[in-house]
Order: structure tokens, then C-alpha cells, then sequence
């Protein structure tokens, strides 16, 4: 199974201008490509698609059902597999990787949030994030975790008596409790109204500023992309348009 070796990032990040200095890349796309068969039918989710992140980078990726977007941040967290093409972490071709690598992969490397919170409803929030420090090669404390997005005061409470907002922020505590180079969101604020939506949003830039993670956050709410260093947009399988923005907004100046 190969080793990666993961660095911390060294991007110089400046919170009061949101500004992010050129870094290395850490995940590469070449000519990724996925196809699916429906009947005798086959349909490409992604063509040919190029794409670079670099460290500590937060990307919002937006486009239509169907556009490939979920599909594309699936085969760079290793948890669906390209037709053909490439996909390197750290120089690494994951694409080469057999099932027990891509399961390193994703457990030492890669969090994960989605719509829905898939915690455990018999734990209380810390223990539902211990359940990842327990595994990862090196962690923070689920206190830590916790505390970088505002929930220190309710790790004792379990999922149902916290907020829909709140379990999202737990849910985002255990994907960056690993400390993964990679944070991938998708639609993590696709079923909260848009005040709880602003906290979710200010808890993941937190993260991705803390830990140095490069956040990427698929997304149906065009009106994210302003707190990005940099917004794709899919269509037909493709990555269509790139902006870069000189600014970012914080989370609580969006209009929804």
C-alpha cells in the first residue's frame, strides 16, 4: 500500500483580506474521465476534465443536477473511480491504488461532509467525533475539533438535542479531526435555512484556516461562491468556467 506523507500546509493565510499566496499543488486532476452504463446506453458524467487545488485553497464548485460536479469530488476522494485518466495526491496516482490503498487514502487523508450528518444518534458529539481520532494516524483531540467549530459547549449532548446546524458542525469536527490535506463538502448547507446556513458556512472557512485543509464545497447557492479563493463551474461533464476571486467575503456578509 503506498505511504503518503502528509505536510502541513505552508500557505501564508491572511484572514482580514482573505488572501491566499500561491502554494503547491496538492491534488491534480488529468483528463479525468467517468463513464456509466444505463442499458446499452452510456453516459459520461466527466470529460477530459484538468483541474489543480492547491494547499490550504477554498474552492466552491457549482453547477446543475447532473453536471458532473459530485461525481468529480467523488474520484478525488477516492470513494468512485475514474474510466480513465489521472488523479494525483501528493505526486501519488490514486487512480492506481487498489481498494485497501484508496481506504488508506481516505482514512488518513481526506474528510468528508455531506447534505445529511450520518452521526451516530446514541453518541454524544464528542464521541461521535472520537470515532475518527481513534482510527487517524495523527489527530487532534475531538475537544480541538469541536472547539474550532463553536461547539465546545455542547459535546455532552447528543444528536437529537442539537440543531440541524449544530449537527453539521459536529459533522464537520469529525472530518477535520484526522487532520486531512483535503476537506470535500457537498452541499453541506443544501438542507439548513440560510442563518443556520452562515454558521456551517463560518465553521468550514474556520476550518479550512485553522487546519490548512484545501476545502472543496459543491453547491446549488451561487451567491457561496464569494467566500472562495476560487469558484468552478460544471456542465456536461466539464469544468466550463474558473474565477478567481481578489477578495473574499466572510460567510456572514452572503446574501442568500
Amino acid at each position: 500500500m503506498p505511504h503518503l506523507q502528509l505536510g502541513l500546509s505552508s500557505d501564508e493565510r491572511h484572514w482580514a483580506g482573505y488572501a491566499v499566496a500561491a502554494g503547491e499543488a496538492i491534488i491534480e486532476a488529468r483528463g479525468l474521465t467517468k463513464t456509466y452504463r444505463n442499458g446499452p446506453a452510456e453516459v459520461q458524467a466527466l470529460r477530459h476534465v484538468d483541474f489543480t487545488a492547491r494547499r490550504g485553497e477554498f474552492i466552491v464548485v457549482l453547477g446543475p443536477s447532473g453536471s458532473g460536479k459530485s461525481t468529480f469530488l467523488n474520484i478525488l476522494g477516492g470513494i468512485d473511480r475514474a474510466t480513465s485518466g489521472s488523479v494525483l495526491f501528493q505526486g501519488q496516482d490514486i487512480t492506481t491504488f487498489n481498494d485497501q490503498a484508496l481506504t488508506g487514502y481516505r482514512r488518513d487523508h481526506v474528510g468528508f461532509v455531506f447534505q445529511f450528518y450520518n452521526l451516530v444518534p446514541s453518541l454524544t458529539a464528542l464521541e461521535n467525533v472520537a470515532l475518527v481520532t481513534e482510527i487517524a494516524a495523527n489527530p487532534m483531540t475531538p475537544e480541538e475539533a469541536l472547539a474550532i467549530v463553536g461547539l465546545s459547549s455542547r459535546s455532552a449532548h447528543f444528536p437529537a438535542q442539537l440543531s440541524g446546524g449544530e449537527q453539521q458542525r459536529v459533522a464537520i469536527a469529525r472530518a477535520i479531526a484526522k487532520r486531512p490535506g483535503l476537506l470535500f463538502c457537498d452541499e453541506p448547507t443544501g438542507a439548513l435555512d440560510s442563518a443556520t446556513g452562515v454558521l456551517v458556512l463560518e465553521a468550514l472557512a474556520e476550518a479550512n484556516r485553522s487546519t490548512g485543509a484545501t476545502t472543496l464545497i459543491i453547491t446549488h447557492n451561487a451567491a457561496i461562491q464569494q467566500i472562495a479563493d476560487r469558484t468552478l463551474r460544471f456542465a456536461d461533464g466539464r469544468i466550463v468556467e474558473e474565477v478567481s476571486n481578489a477578495t473574499r467575503k466572510r460567510p456572514d456578509q452572503v446574501s442568500w
